[in-house]
């Protein structure tokens, strides 16, 4: 393990500049961020209420009143300043600053005098802080906040929100040393990965000491969370009869004994977050080997093809090797994000593109799936096929919904996303010592610095469309350094050029590696990733017989927009080359791919027969394939990702 890490960019420092993820990034500002403060304000009309703004207008005494919502409701405003803080970094809003100044102190007002911040319990349970960490979500919610005045610290300089959250870590640490609680740790994590980013900002060490015990006290005995509810202080906020099922919640062993990700698919790659933070500054190679060891059972045996995790819509869980049923599966789309970001922090600890691999493909396949693309509804579960006559309420399908939906009660997916897409920069590249790491082949222009020389980057991208990239290098002053460029695995024959001739650089895991002295040069990148067919282990037993349409990072899907109804009536000929099509008038501009195959015959069946002994007949059809990422967009329809063949 090396003993520096690869550094994530400055967003001041990155202008995304790039036709497919343009489409989300324009939105942020202009819609997503505007959008989803009304939301939280309960002023969108036939959504489901929030009830944020209210709970701390209440707990600050500036409205009579009581706690609505879920336990964890605090964390949606800390999510939504998150995204204002990374979207002020490349787009200053002096109005919308103002909001936040004005929501930051809101926060700070609502902060009880020891420090202590949570609405649900200032309200509902004055005094009782902390007796429940199993439901009680006051440390996750914690970590949220916490993540938020980071970053509105380091983009704004402003440090009031920092301060109000300083005194909420205070209390924590001060608290979680006491007796009563030293075997403690939250029932669901976040707080841990939150304290390593205070302490990177802060540099006090017992931000990074609490993060480190709340980690190597995880799944240790006595186990704490499985004991606490019989204490005769417990405060019982779910009303769940059930006893606690440590595996749910990380807590079944020690982290370094885990060798499969199990449980709420949040809360484990939020864990292994922290896990690979604290492995780094503690350079403690078994915990990175446990990171490693969970990242390997999650891509190998237990992640979806489009970068979704959690196949349970029961405790939104992971379950076991080689299960992910397509129809029922959760996918919730914080999951992919916390992926995302286990997966950009391994990359930033050993420079391996493995990790980029797996990152990329949760962001541009789930994560996109999860917001509509005029930024006003979103998925929380993300399935790979849906038929909407079965999404049902009361029945083993509600939880999946067949259109985007404009909030959630439990709303913590929407402002997730909206922090993930407006902090994009932060994928796109690293900086090391002396040398820059492109991660993501996407349209940016970028600033650093080799051997304190600025160097400025701008890079255009065909992506995902096509396989063609050139980086312009300009600098005033002669720079030296490596450039390391990742060629991604669906890439083919990829040729690089480097002022017009043709280069060969070293690939060193997964990276191209260019080393010059840079002044005015240009690079390309070429390669082929024509669309082609995918198959799962045949141990995937939903996706036995099936194959899948995939063109470089995207999955593709079949809608019923497209092919009418009962796309599980239709099977592709697998031995038929695909054709591409690039369509502007298809979803914002969008690849269409097209396959020959066949559709069952129903008219010959009679409608009061539900079986007969002959057996169906087939008819030559043509299917067209969209993008995944943007399924639902147009009207709502079946849709599936896996498709019979032969």
């Amino acid at each position: 393990m090396e003993k520096k890490k690869l550094q994530t960019i400055s967003l001041n420092k990155i202008g995304v500049d790039d036709s497919f993820w343009g489409k989300y990034i324009s939105l942020v500002t202009k819609e997503i961020i505007p959008y989803q403060w009304s939301a939280l304000n309960d002023e969108v009309k036939d959504a489901e209420k929030s009830h944020c703004i209210t709970n701390f207008k209440v707990a600050a005494g500036l409205e009579e009143g009581t706690f609505e919502g879920f336990v964890f409701q605090d964390t949606d405003l800390a999510k939504w300043l998150e995204a204002v803080a990374y979207s002020l970094s490349y787009e200053k809003n002096e109005e919308l600053e103002k909001l936040a100044d004005e929501a930051i102190q809101l926060i700070g007002k609502a902060q009880e005098e020891n420090g202590y911040l949570d609405t649900y319990f200032t309200i509902l349970e004055p005094g009782k802080q902390f007796c429940n960490l199993k439901e009680g979500h006051e440390l996750y919610t914690a970590g949220h906040m916490i993540e938020a005045a980071v970053a509105y610290y380091k983009v704004t300089g402003k440090d009031e929100f920092l301060n109000i959250m300083k005194r909420t870590a205070d209390l924590i640490c001060e608290v979680f040393h006491r007796e009563k609680y030293e075997n403690a740790v939250p029932g669901h994590e976040e707080i841990e990965l939150a304290l390593v980013k205070l302490y990177e900002v802060t540099g006090e060490e017992k931000y990074l000491s609490m993060a480190k015990d709340f980690v190597e006290r995880r799944g240790t005995k006595p186990n704490y969370l499985e004991e606490e509810s019989g204490k005769d202080w417990y405060v019982d906020v779910w009303h769940d009869a059930n006893p606690y099922h440590p595996p749910y919640g990380q807590a079944h062993l020690p982290v370094r004994q885990q060798k499969t990700a199990e449980g709420h698919a949040v809360r484990a790659v939020y864990l292994y977050c922290a896990m690979a933070d604290l492995a780094f500054f503690s350079q403690d190679k078994s915990l990175f080997d446990a990171c490693e060891t969970l990242y390997k059972n999650i891509v190998e045996k237990r992640m979806y093809i489009t970068g979704g995790i959690g196949s349970s819509g029961i405790l939104e869980r992971f379950t076991t090797d080689y299960d992910l049923p397509n129809a029922s599966n959760y996918a919730e789309s914080c999951a992919s994000i916390g992926l995302a970001l286990f997966c950009r922090r391994m990359a930033q600890i050993t420079g391996d593109a493995k990790y980029i691999e797996t990152m990329e493909t949760a962001l541009m396949n789930t994560v996109l799936a999860g917001i509509a693309m005029d930024g006003k509804s979103f998925f929380y579960v993300n399935p790979l096929e849906v038929w909407p006559n079965a999404c049902m309420e009361k029945t083993s399908m509600e939880h999946v919904k067949p259109v985007r939906q404009k909030w959630f009660g439990c709303a913590c997916c929407p402002p997730n996303i909206a922090r993930t897409l407006a902090s994009l920069g932060e994928y796109i590249c690293f900086t090391g010592e002396d040398s820059l790491w492109i991660n993501l082949l996407a349209g940016a222009e970028i600033s650093t610095e080799l051997k304190g020389k600025k160097v400025n980057i701008k890079m255009d991208s065909s992506m995902p469309w096509e396989g063609k990239i050139r980086l312009q290098i300009s600098a005033k002053e002669t720079a030296e350094g490596s450039l390391y460029i990742r060629v991604p695995e669906y890439a083919r024959n990829p040729i690089f050029t480097l002022d017009g001739k043709k280069a060969v650089p070293g690939i060193e895991k997964g990276y191209a590696h260019f080393k010059e002295d840079w002044k005015n040069q240009v690079i390309t990148l070429e390669f082929s990733m024509e669309a082609h067919f995918a198959y799962a282990n045949p141990n995937v037993r939903a996706d036995v017989g099936k194959a899948a349409v995939v063109k470089g990072p995207l999955v593709y899907c079949l809608e019923e927009a497209d092919n009418g109804e009962n796309l599980s009536g239709i099977f592709v000929d697998v031995k038929e080359g695909l054709k591409e099509n690039f369509r502007e008038d298809l979803l914002g501009g969008a690849m269409e791919i097209t396959a020959r195959g066949k559709r069952v015959v129903k008219k010959d069946w009679e409608k009061e027969s539900l079986y007969r002994l002959a057996p169906v007949e087939l008819e030559e059809t043509r299917m067209k394939f969209v993008p995944y990422c943007h399924w639902g967009n147009r009207k709502t329809g079946e849709m599936a990702v896996w498709v019979k063949y032969w």
